[in-house]
């Protein structure tokens, strides 16, 4: 008996190390799935994407600085200066990560617009439970930016 605890708990220690020290490859998540979407709500396995029209963009301002107050998270790729920004975000327990790609496009209209695309998904596993879209719908919350 006393074997097979040991056992697992080698096991479960094992897997804990492997999920916080599994190599972030940032390129590979650095990038946005789809192109410009129109606003709307997109789920997929394991995560979704948001896209919005912003018409302040002091909106987006306030949303990095949501972002950048979330617990466990931290950039790792991209600027603003390219308007794309990737952020992983790490659970409380296990550490799972979950990545978050925010990108920012400027239409020249009459009266300018930005287009808010986000994209959360897993790292691990086939589904996030809706952790990743309520984060997202958080910041947005944070930000003063309406949901689609």
């Amino acid at each position: 008996m006393k074997l097979l605890l040991g056992i697992v708990v080698a096991l479960v220690l094992g897997f804990a190390a492997y999920v916080r020290l599994a190599p972030l490859d940032a390129q590979r998540w650095h990038r946005m799935a789809a192109p410009q979407l129109p606003a709307g709500r997109y789920p997929e396995a394991g995560g979704l994407t948001i896209a919005t029209v912003l018409s302040d963009p002091s909106r987006i301002d306030a949303l990095f600085d949501a972002i950048n107050d979330t617990p466990r998270t931290v950039q790792i790729a991209g600027s603003r200066e390219e308007a794309m920004i990737t952020f992983v975000t790490r659970t409380a327990l296990w550490g799972f990560p979950d990545y978050t790609t925010v990108r920012v496009i400027k239409q020249a209209t009459e009266t300018p617009e930005w287009h808010l695309q986000i994209h959360g998904r897993l790292r691990f596993g086939r589904s996030d439970l809706g952790v990743n879209a309520k984060r997202i719908d958080g910041w947005l919350m944070a930000a003063g930016i309406n949901q689609p």
